[in-house]
């Protein structure tokens, strides 16, 4: 039991309970990069460029289906053919249901390569900040896991000097 108690004396006089925590928001860390905001509308133009592409399918196959449809209801289409034909529009919804998946997949990928360097940028500049100021944990208070506190602790305007954004 003595041992104990000069070991947890020693370990309070060499400071070591004594650490260091600070948060930033790094949701509002991130409104103000200008890198974001291009990064923002260049995913917005790809997704408009896939978005246009994927609606003109839509027209094309709502326009075929239309004229079958129109063919059938004036009688000048076998069965066999409105049956070939109805299979055709089948296939073709399939794929453009392929493509709409594929529009996913490539919008997540074009995300990660737009943001990445950036996020790269930031998380590098909130490790200098811990360094530089001996912060042993730094939390996202945009997460809202942070339960309480101290204004003080704010390291949002440091991490913001590190990047070059004005405050």
């Amino acid at each position: 039991m003595k041992y104990i108690l000069i070991s947890l004396g020693l370990l309070l006089s060499t400071g070591s309970f004594a650490q260091k925590f600070g948060y930033c928001n790094s949701g509002v860390l991130l409104t103000q990069i200008p890198e974001v905001k291009a990064a923002d509308s260049d995913l917005n133009a790809f997704q408009t460029q896939l978005t246009k592409r994927g609606q003109e399918m839509v027209k094309a196959l709502q326009d075929k289906a239309s004229e079958l449809d129109r063919k059938q209801q004036q009688g000048t289409i076998s069965p066999k053919d409105l049956e070939t034909q109805s299979q055709k529009l089948k296939e073709e919804e399939a794929s453009i249901a392929k493509y709409e998946q594929e529009v996913y997949e490539k919008l997540a990928q074009k995300r990660e390569e737009l943001f990445k360097p950036i996020l790269d940028k930031v998380n590098k500049a909130m490790e200098d900040v811990a360094k530089e100021n001996q912060f042993m944990f730094v939390f996202d208070s945009s997460t809202q896991v942070i339960l309480y506190s101290d204004e003080s602790l704010d390291v949002t305007n440091l991490v913001k000097a590190k990047l070059g954004i004005p405050n």
